[in-house]
């Protein structure tokens, strides 16, 4: 755990480059919705949750539910790098009889849920916040979802519940990229006016820039929590962000990386610290 911002951004330079080698190595697609999600996860995982590697299944630990499963490699190297499990390990992802699948799944140490068939991450998050609630343990909940899940109706219909419930130990994070699978999100369902829709829902809203590490520090440390209501943080990211050829462009949702790619990548993570 750093409190240092050039602590974590040395952490989240690395997390990327982890993210590029083992999905070169694994020959994955995803790259670019796990290179948007690295600086949320990063601020997490290094920063803010409650979390116990020795003893991934502690009663009194942060809950963390990465709903958009198919960014996982992110995922993977942050538990990596809080020692959850080895390097070896790491590099076994998508491979057979790993721990480490295309999505995430509770059979994998400090995964908190299985996911990836999205717009269920809510849903499950509310759940541990009332189990917290009604077990009078103080843990937060935190859920990372994608824009493309927001446009399912079972995520709506979660976050009509969370206010009613009064969860205020649960936190939302959007990653708010803007793309997904098969077109700009504008362009398959518009979800704007986005923040007005949560805080007509009930919800305490922030909007942020989700590449800056200062303020995701500063919303998720936030000590100004309504003590009835949850908290959603409208994440504004970039696609593939860290590797200028994958900024922004909508074939790295899927595209795997060749050596050419893989390298120039690398060269330009590795020049960036």
């Amino acid at each position: 755990m750093t409190t240092n911002l050039k602590d974590l951004e040395k952490t989240a330079n690395l997390l990327r480059r982890d993210i590029l080698n083992i999905s070169y190595h694994g020959q994955v697609g995803h790259i670019g919705s796990a290179l948007s999600v690295v600086d949320i996860i990063t601020t997490l995982y290094f920063h803010i949750a409650k979390l116990y590697p020795n003893k991934p299944n502690h009663p009194d630990r942060d809950r963390i539910i990465l709903s958009k499963g198919h960014a996982c490699s992110a995922l993977y190297s942050a538990l990596y790098r809080r020692g959850y499990f080895s390097k070896k390990t790491l590099y076994t992802y998508h491979q057979n009889h790993s721990l480490l699948a295309g999505h995430p799944d509770i059979l994998c140490p400090g995964v908190d849920a299985s996911t990836g068939s999205l717009g269920h991450g809510l849903s499950l998050g509310i759940g541990m916040a009332l189990a917290a609630k009604l077990q009078k343990r103080n843990y937060q909940v935190f859920v990372i979802l994608s824009d493309g899940e927001c446009n399912e109706g079972s995520t709506w219909e979660a976050a009509l519940s969370a206010p009613q419930l009064k969860l205020n130990n649960l936190t939302t994070i959007i990653d708010y990229n803007k793309i997904q699978a098969f077109g700009r999100t504008k362009d398959v369902i518009d979800l704007e006016p986005f923040k007005q829709k949560w805080q007509s829902f009930g919800w305490r809203t922030l909007e942020l820039n989700g590449h800056s590490l200062s303020q995701l520090t500063k919303a998720l440390n936030s000590p100004n929590r309504p003590s009835s209501k949850p908290t959603v943080i409208i994440a504004h990211t970039v696609l593939g962000k860290g590797v200028s050829f994958m900024e922004n462009n909508l074939e790295w949702h899927y595209w795997t990386p060749t050596i050419k790619h893989f390298n120039q990548a690398m060269k330009e993570l590795k020049s960036s610290l």
